[in-house]
């Protein structure tokens, strides 16, 4: 069942990105393929396949998306809102990314449709967010708990009005292609049916999105040979699948996707199936001499967090110590979230461990980066002396040494103004 994955697949994402192992393009914002690599990794049970990247892929894409994460120089670096979904219940943020996806998605996922070419020809797609919010649309008109094919899907959604309209114009249609932009394209009649372009691209959003947020549960099957409605096309026989989303079969709206789209107030999970299903405290030990021990198999997720806070000196065993406490809060870790993971994994903590981590948690914010400033050099001290003190430009410096000032960056127009006034011109 999507809904469980997906929250632990969140997990362990933000984990991820916490420790800075995402990067994706500072022009497309696409993931890297070593970042698609290290997702797949971590993913709890996997992507839907093994070779075809989905949740994979759209993970990274849905951090910066919901503002859990930012690019700065191609790396992937969590926000204050992102921090905060580290200790917040996952089912929230899974629902807000949902909501975020529709309104601030950063590719179009019909892009992802490769086989269709001629997407990038100028005037030929439509605006992608009204596109995106027919799907959602068409997402919270299902009924939760019940089981929908596809092409179910389709005949409903165009009853309902809820058309994702991919081509602008019946001219733009001309520019769309299979194989050969002359003999393939989808211009020609009966070449460009509901199910190969709004079809197609309901697929992605609800393939690579909606199930990877874990709001619908999904019965597929591999792509190829899994749908015939392109087969009368010219370059079909060249063409396996249209889309790597072709293999989803059914749909079926689960709770965490009611919560979602507004059906219900309230998440009441399903039951969750062993393999997915929270540890129970006692996964982990903690032990007075500051180990950290994995008595069973830990989740993706757990393990970058204990990777993040202690040195790993076992398989299974971590050490916690000042250094790696304190280095971890250096890359802008918070010691509550690690303490609050061991006591609901491990019960009480050892008095040595909760003082090693009292300690640590005190040392913080006592050295503190203030931010860039200037060094003013007086002639002498006199003049420090009268500046540092003076009403009009006390408010701006703080006095060095006998002859320098320090002026914060942002008041040092004001600092030039009064220090001017009081006929000292700053050179």
């Amino acid at each position: 069942m999507t809904e469980h994955e997906a929250q632990a697949n969140l997990r362990a994402v933000l984990q991820l990105c916490a420790a800075g192992r995402l990067r994706c393009s500072e022009k497309t914002l696409r993931p890297s393929a070593a970042t698609v690599k290290a997702v797949a990794e971590a993913l709890g049970a996997g992507d839907f396949y093994a070779e075809e990247p989905i949740a994979a892929f759209a993970w990274p894409l849905l951090l910066q998306a919901g503002g859990l994460a930012e690019l700065a120089s191609g790396k992937l670096a969590l926000t204050a809102r992102g921090r905060a979904a580290l200790t917040k219940p996952a089912y929230d943020t899974l629902a807000l990314l949902w909501r975020r996806w529709l309104s601030h998605g950063v590719i179009d996922e019909f892009s992802r449709v490769e086989a269709i070419k001629g997407q990038r020809a100028a005037n030929v797609l439509t605006a992608v967010k009204p596109r995106r919010a027919q799907v959602g649309a068409a997402l919270a008109a299902c009924t939760p708990g019940e089981w929908t094919d596809v092409d179910t899907l389709f005949r409903t959604m165009r009853k309902a009005g809820h058309d994702p309209r991919i081509a602008r114009t019946e001219r733009a249609l001309w520019k769309l292609y299979l194989e050969d932009p002359e003999y393939g394209s989808l211009g020609y009649d009966g070449f460009h049916n509901w199910e190969l372009l709004q079809g197609r691209y309901t697929l992605a959003v609800f393939f690579e999105y909606a199930a990877v947020l874990g709001l619908i549960d999904v019965d597929y099957q591999p792509p190829v040979g899994a749908r015939d409605d392109y087969r009368d096309n010219w370059g079909a026989d060249w063409t396996d699948c249209i889309s790597r989303y072709d293999g989803l079969l059914a749909l079926r709206l689960n709770p965490l996707g009611a919560y979602a789209t507004g059906q219900t107030a309230t998440y009441i999970p399903t039951l969750a199936p062993a393999d997915t299903a929270p540890k129970d405290s006692g996964g982990l030990k903690v032990l007075p001499n500051h180990d950290v021990v994995a008595l069973d198999g830990l989740a993706p997720a757990e393990i970058l967090l204990l990777d993040a806070f202690a040195e790993r000196t076992g398989d299974r065993v971590w050490s916690l110590t000042s250094a790696s406490l304190l280095t971890a809060v250096g890359t802008g870790r918070d010691l509550a979230e690690l303490r609050r993971h061991l006591e609901a994994a491990a019960g009480p903590l050892p008095q040595t461990v909760t003082t090693l981590l009292d300690d640590a948690t005190r040392r913080v914010g006592q050295v503190r980066d203030t931010g860039p400033v200037h060094l003013i050099e007086c002639a002498d001290p006199a003049v420090a002396a009268l500046l540092a003190t003076d009403r009009r430009t006390r408010a701006h410096c703080t006095r060095l040494g006998e002859r320098h000032l320090a002026v914060p960056l942002d008041k040092l127009p004001a600092f030039r103004r009064s220090a001017l006034a009081q006929g000292y011109p700053v050179g």
